[in-house]
């Protein structure tokens, strides 16, 4: 059996001066509910075993003087969804987040390590990138900022580099008549895998959207910024022609596989249907913003 070393740091550098010094012996324990259970079952057996749940910046939740939130990659999505004010500037961010796992897993799961296990159905990664949300990651050559949606290299794979943790999450400011709203076809009507998950946010001025983006789950080999979506939805009303286009063109974006959950056609067409179900319901919130 393979001895495994367990430290638990006390700030970020003292963690990636870990992580790093292990290479790809390491794991990094955020709240475990992944890697616990591919440890289980053999699938990774770490060398070391990195907590930054100590790390006052990877649980915090900050409101910034903009307006906008910084989130802690390491914040259990129990605390985000307690938090008074982002679940009503965000709710589809808060959403995405609250649909990872059970009430129980909810206690310790978060957005960061839904981002970094790289499935192609984490859901609250659709919901992140229509935010628009950036991360922050710091390695042993400093920090850097990357846009959520370049995090995803593939299955069980992300696009940090060697030694390089990610810190947190950067949602930006929202301007009135502004909000989101994500969705998910599922087999089952609780804990299950998403057969395609859909993030919309939008804002809305006389009517006519202004701005979107649209984050498309569980259709690819990662999860999609879908832009083609995006701009049929700006310069419209929201009407059916525009939701119609907008469906279009998340169908054509899709990549997906044939599996147990669903067909290449079945989640094709689904996609196209998420996305006009979920842009009204984003729609409607804009309004009453």
């Amino acid at each position: 059996m393979t001895d495994i070393r367990y430290v638990s740091p006390g700030t970020l550098d003292e963690a990636v001066s870990a992580f790093a010094a292990a290479g790809s012996a390491a794991r990094i324990l955020a709240g475990g509910t992944d890697l616990l259970v591919q440890m289980r079952s053999g699938a990774v057996r770490p060398g070391l075993i990195v907590d930054i749940k100590k790390i006052s910046e990877m649980t915090a939740i900050e409101q910034t003087a903009d307006g906008g939130f910084r989130i802690g990659a390491a914040v259990p999505g129990a605390v985000l969804a307690e938090h008074p004010r982002f679940g009503k500037i965000w709710p589809g961010v808060l959403e995405a987040v609250n649909l990872i796992g059970s009430t129980q897993v909810q206690g310790r799961a978060s957005a960061g390590g839904n981002l970094c296990n790289g499935s192609p159905a984490g859901d609250s990664v659709p919901a992140m990138i229509a935010a628009g949300a950036t991360v922050t990651v710091q390695g042993p050559n400093g920090r850097r900022e990357m846009p959520v949606e370049q995090v995803p290299a593939g299955p069980g794979r992300t696009n940090l580099k060697p030694g390089e943790i990610l810190v947190s999450f950067a949602l930006p400011p929202r301007p009135p008549g502004s909000s989101d709203a994500y969705l998910r076809m599922i087999p089952r009507t609780e804990m299950d895998i998403a057969v395609v998950g859909c993030g919309v946010s939008l804002t809305l001025k006389d009517g006519t959207c202004t701005a979107a983006r649209v984050g498309l789950g569980a259709v690819a080999p990662i999860v999609l910024l879908v832009e083609a979506a995006a701009k049929a939805l700006i310069g419209s009303k929201l009407d059916d022609a525009a939701l119609n286009a907008a469906a279009a063109a998340c169908s054509a974006a899709c990549r997906p596989i044939d599996d147990k959950r669903g067909t290449i056609a079945y989640r094709t067409k689904i996609a196209g249907v998420l996305l006009k179900r979920t842009a009204s319901i984003a729609a409607k919130r804009a309004r009453e913003n």
